[in-house]
């Protein structure tokens, strides 16, 4: 895939923006691509040197920064996480002043296209319903309401100054080394059947595929899920990783029995987790960008792993 757009910003060069690093190397060393990303810590800046990616320490908290790499890219991939805390995403809003400041003054330095990766706790929980994209979102967490800020923010900038803004709404990353692991060798319980909620898992490289994907084929002010084609409740997921590596499978508990459990207490971010039950469609992905996964789900993924 070519771009006339050469020029590229990664905002947050974590596990996604190092997979998409690694999917673009050959076009960044062939220097068909340039591309810069802003890193939070030094160690990541020389993981990203090993890519060809040229690296800028800092964050998005630095707003004198961002006004020095505004104008850098023709194409910004927006994988920063917003504050730990509050219902509104400062970070996001810090990175648009800055865009926008600079293309006061020369309005070409505007980037023809932000890919942003939301998620799909926006929805917050809808019963087991299947959904997709038109589903009213309903955060519950202040974690969700701080991405639906986030959201607003960007589409309300896309629609003002004509970028062209695809917003990926990602579920539970998985990846070879993202897999609850720890959890079932420390024997956390997971939920009963009869009470347990419905959740969708998107790997970790299909997710930056889809974001180098979106960049070419989204539509302007687009939300896209990006969940795979799993179909599995969250302690049958459990079940299905510990048979492949032949570990106990994760004792079973009602909710009731769960919340009041002080042998292995869980997180509140792990319990809101278990409170929303969705079915993620993904239909929109494939029809409009063309979307084919690398894993269509966690149990292919698990059946070809030790043939990596």
């Amino acid at each position: 895939m070519m771009y006339a757009a050469n020029r590229i910003l990664i905002i947050g060069f974590g596990d996604i923006g190092e997979r998409l690093a690694k999917y673009l190397r050959p076009l960044i060393q062939s220097r068909h691509l340039q591309v810069t990303a802003l890193v939070r810590k030094p160690e990541r800046a020389i993981i990203a040197r090993t890519y060809g990616v040229v690296p800028i320490v800092g964050d998005l908290a630095d707003r004198h920064l961002l006004l020095r790499i505004a104008g850098l890219a023709q194409i910004i991939f927006h994988f920063a996480p917003p504050p730990n805390h509050g219902l509104f995403d400062s970070h996001t809003r810090n990175l648009l002043a800055a865009l926008s400041r600079q293309s006061s003054k020369q309005p070409w330095m505007l980037p023809q296209r932000l890919i942003y990766i939301s998620t799909t706790g926006v929805y917050g929980d809808c019963g087991g319903a299947a959904i997709d994209e038109t589903r009213h979102i309903q955060p519950a967490t202040d974690r969700a309401k701080r991405r639906v800020d986030a959201e607003a923010a960007l589409y309300a900038w896309g629609m003002q100054s004509g970028v062209a803004m695809s917003v990926l709404r990602a579920p539970g990353i998985y990846a070879k080394d993202r897999l609850p692991i720890e959890r079932l060798k420390n024997h956390t319980p997971a939920l009963i059947a009869a009470d347990d909620v419905y959740t969708n898992h998107i790997h970790a490289d299909d997710l930056a595929r889809a974001a180098w994907i979106a960049a070419a084929r989204g539509l302007p002010n687009r939300v896209y899920n990006v969940v795979d084609d799993t179909d599995l409740k969250m302690g049958d997921y459990f079940d299905l990783v510990a048979d492949h590596y032949q570990l106990p499978r994760a004792p079973r508990l009602s909710r009731e029995a769960l919340n009041a459990n002080t042998n292995a207490p869980l997180s509140p971010a792990m319990l809101s987790f278990m409170s929303e039950s969705r079915r993620i469609g993904n239909a929109r992905l494939k029809r409009e960008l063309g979307f084919q996964f690398q894993y269509p789900s966690v149990a292919e993924f698990l059946t070809r792993i030790d043939r990596q």
